[in-house]
């Protein structure tokens, strides 16, 4: 049988282009901060990390949460994205108790049309934080 390989949508002329931001926090590892290919913008998971000083926010769930997001932001914007072109979402929480504080806060990102998204407990994040959230977005 003979098999060729699967050629991604929109064929080979679809580039992979590496996002970088000064105002979001440094890839603290062997990762991109995000990835536009064609449409679509991936978000690498985003800790509480103040992109001015690389260290992580001080407060409680919520307001490590308000960093998170803005650090999405920021990565989207780059990529010329927006929050409004989300359409997929995953928080990783320390603690699923939390759960309520972190849709608060969400839902101040995502107040009309929020993407679709799922929330795992996990039982480990780097740096000792409290969540971290990685998106999918459309580009214009």
């Amino acid at each position: 049988m003979n098999r060729r390989a699967a050629q991604p949508k929109g064929g080979p002329d679809v580039k992979k282009q590496t996002i970088a931001t000064k105002s979001a926090p440094a890839a603290i590892g062997p990762y991109s901060q995000g990835v536009a290919a064609g449409n679509l913008v991936f978000v690498s998971g985003q800790i509480p990390l103040d992109p001015a000083t690389g260290k992580v926010v001080e407060g409680d769930v919520s307001a490590q949460a308000d960093r998170v997001l803005r650090n999405v932001r920021a990565i989207l914007e780059a990529a010329g994205a927006s929050m409004d072109a989300v359409v997929k979402t995953s928080v990783f929480l320390a603690d699923l108790r939390d759960f309520e504080a972190v849709n608060r806060v969400y839902a101040g990102f995502f107040p009309s049309d929020p993407p679709a998204r799922a929330t795992f407990q996990v039982a480990g994040l780097p740096k000792g934080v409290l969540l971290e959230i990685e998106a999918v977005a459309l580009k214009a």
